[in-house]
């Protein structure tokens, strides 16, 4: 017999605008504490410094983390021209330094190099994998890494504001797996003046945003109460990317038990989407016909 996991089996979000100085687990350690939560993980790490939306997935909310992390994400952010760092950001020592400064049409010419396809190697101090350890904990240990280019796809990427001659501000909108910092240390080494974040923001990821953000101090002083349960948002909420699909009764049953079910909804052979039924999630899955083959079952 299975053993029954301790605490509450609540299902949801919390979007938490996370304040800097504390890691993304960190806070989902908290949240969870907060709810009593049986189960927790969030759709994409912030760095310890980086401020904004955090969206915590809870109980059966955590089987749509993949669909929310592979969306796209808005961040603003500001670069300091003049130095290379070990983090790629302000926390890290300074590595090299130079008096050079762009001005603003340096700037913008070398933006389009930095939009679309690109390729972009993941900073030292990153949780990217390198023989199953955290690249960041072999950074700590003095380690030199080979990190690999990786795909970035990015949106759009503009220059906001020129703040002064030794900093300015953009915003990014990419897809999965971008760092900020690498794009910070390799614009300012295409400017010939090095660079690195000064300061860093997610505004939203996916269908989150940061005016849905709770506060940790809402999340301490509402910490075991019916009013901080209040403040979830649904599950499906995660699945806005993908189409949605009614079953019928009996299909209703069949996909709750993990089987092809029934729908009523007339999509394209192969179309992934999630099916509900009188509004409640039932499952994910590809369309055949006129069934649902699931592929993660809801059980709420």
């Amino acid at each position: 017999m299975a053993r029954k996991r301790k605490g509450n089996p609540v299902s949801g979000w919390l979007i938490i605008d996370k304040p800097a100085g504390i890691t993304s687990t960190s806070v989902v350690n908290k949240v969870r504490w907060a709810l009593n939560a049986q189960k927790a993980g969030h759709s994409g790490t912030l760095d310890p410094d980086a401020t904004g939306v955090l969206a915590v997935a809870l109980g059966e909310a955590t089987k749509v983390i993949p669909y929310v992390t592979d969306a796209t994400k808005c961040y603003r952010f500001v670069v300091n021209w003049g130095a290379s760092t070990t983090t790629d950001d302000a926390a890290g020592e300074i590595i090299e330094s130079r008096s050079a400064r762009p001005s603003k049409a340096d700037i913008e010419a070398a933006l389009p190099a930095f939009r679309g396809l690109i390729q972009q190697i993941p900073p030292q101090f990153s949780a990217v994998k390198v023989d199953g350890q955290r690249a960041y904990d072999l950074a700590r240990e003095g380690e030199e890494l080979d990190l690999a280019a990786r795909d970035l796809w990015v949106e759009r990427l503009e220059l906001v504001e020129l703040i002064d001659e030794n900093a300015a501000l953009f915003e990014m909108v990419c897809g999965k797996g971008g760092y900020v910092r690498s794009i910070a240390r390799d614009l300012g080494a295409a400017l010939g003046c090095l660079g690195h974040v000064r300061w860093l923001r997610r505004e939203w990821s996916g269908p989150f945003n940061a005016q849905q953000g709770v506060s940790l101090e809402t999340v301490d002083t509402l910490a075991k109460t019916p009013e901080l349960e209040a403040l979830l948002l649904p599950l499906e909420v995660g699945l806005a990317s993908l189409p949605e699909v009614m079953a019928n009764e009996a299909g209703a049953t069949r996909l709750r038990n993990g089987n092809a079910g029934q729908i009523l909804t007339s999509l394209d052979w192969g179309t992934e989407a999630w099916a509900s039924y009188q509004g409640t999630p039932l499952a994910i899955g590809i369309v055949q016909g006129g069934e649902l083959h699931p592929s993660r079952v809801f059980n709420l």
